[in-house]
C-alpha cells in the first residue's frame, strides 16, 4: 500500500473509533467487579457491637 492509501486508511479508522460509543450496562458491570451497590453500609463498623466504648477518662488513666 502507498503511503496516501496508508493515511487515508487510517484516517478512516480513526475517525470511526472516535464516533463509537458502546452501549455499556453499568449495574451489570458492577455487580460482576463485586462491587456493593450501595453505599449506606461503607461506613458502619461491623465489629462495634463485640466491644464496649472506651472513653477517652479511661485512655488518659492507662
Amino acid at each position: 500500500m502507498g503511503r496516501g492509501r496508508q493515511k487515508a486508511k487510517h484516517t478512516k479508522i480513526a475517525r470511526e473509533l472516535k464516533s463509537y460509543s458502546p452501549n455499556v450496562n453499568f449495574s451489570a458491570l458492577e455487580s460482576e467487579l463485586g462491587h456493593p451497590s450501595s453505599d449506606d453500609d461503607q461506613y458502619v463498623d461491623k465489629w462495634a457491637d463485640q466491644y464496649e466504648d472506651e472513653d477517652e477518662d479511661e485512655l488518659e488513666r492507662a
